[in-house]
C-alpha cells in the first residue's frame, strides 16, 4: 500500500541501510555513490553508475556514516566521506521537494495561501497540508491536515515554499490527491529526517501570514 492508502502496482524494493544494517523500502533511505577522487556523493535520484551505498534517512544515523567510516567499510576501498555531507544532502533533497512542489503547482496539484488552503481541506480534495516550519505557531494550529499517515509536511521555510509557488513566502499549501503526492510525500519525509526544523529562524508574524508572507514575488 501507499502511504495514500492506495495498493502499489508492485512490492517496493528494499535495500539495507550499511549503519544500521536494517532493511526498509528505498524511499525511506538514500543511496550514496563512488565519485571522482573517490569521494563518496549523494543520488538522490537513484540513477548514477556505480555499487549503491544506502543510509537511512536519519540525520544522526548519515553522521555515524561520516564519521565512522561506513561508506569505506562497506565498499570495501578507501572513500572519503567529505564532513559536509550531511548539509549538502539537507540542501539537495530541499532542492528536490520544491521542484515537485513546483511541479504540481504548475499541474494544477497545489495551491497556496491560507484561504485557499483551507478551502481543499475542508472540501476533502488536499491530500496533504504543507506549512512552512518557521510559520506563525498561531496560525499554523488552525488548519489541520487530512486524515491519514504523514499528511502534514512541515520540513520547508517559507522562502523555500515560495519559490515553489513563485512567491516571496508561503506559510500555508496543500497538495491534491493523486498526480505527484505520494512523491512529495516520500521526499519530504526523507527531509525530514535529515533536517532540523527546530533551527528556524523567528516565526513568521500571524499578521503578516496572508499579506507579505503569501505574497507575490516581488511585491512585498
Amino acid at each position: 500500500m501507499t502511504r495514500g492508502g492506495r495498493p502499489r502496482e508492485r512490492e517496493e524494493a528494499e535495500r539495507r541501510c550499511i549503519v544500521t544494517r536494517e532493511s526498509g523500502p528505498k524511499a525511506g533511505l538514500i543511496r550514496f555513490v563512488a565519485g571522482p577522487g573517490d569521494e563518496v556523493v549523494p543520488d538522490l535520484a537513484g540513477r548514477l553508475p556505480g555499487r549503491g551505498l544506502w543510509v537511512s534517512a536519519d540525520a544522526a544515523v548519515l553522521d555515524r556514516a561520516v564519521g565512522k567510516g561506513h561508506f569505506a567499510r562497506a565498499a570495501k576501498r578507501p572513500l572519503r566521506a567529505p564532513a559536509d555531507l550531511r548539509s549538502r544532502v539537507e540542501r539537495l533533497l530541499a532542492e528536490r521537494l520544491v521542484d515537485l512542489v513546483a511541479l504540481a503547482r504548475k499541474a494544477g496539484q497545489a495551491v497556496a495561501g491560507q484561504e485557499k488552503t483551507k478551502a481543499a481541506l475542508v472540501a476533502g480534495e488536499a491530500a496533504l497540508l504543507l506549512q512552512a516550519a518557521d510559520g506563525s505557531t498561531r496560525e499554523r494550529a488552525q488548519l489541520r491536515p487530512p486524515a491519514g499517515e504523514n499528511t502534514l509536511v512541515s520540513c520547508l521555510f517559507a522562502d523555500e515554499l515560495g519559490v515553489a509557488f513563485a512567491r516571496d513566502r508561503v506559510i500555508h499549501a496543500a497538495v491534491l490527491a493523486g498526480g505527484l503526492c505520494d512523491r512529495i510525500r516520500d521526499e519530504a519525509l526523507r527531509l525530514s529526517g535529515i533536517r532540523d526544523v527546530t533551527k528556524a529562524t523567528a516565526p513568521v508574524d500571524a499578521a503578516t501570514d496572508g499579506l507579505a508572507g503569501e505574497g507575490p514575488r516581488g511585491k512585498g
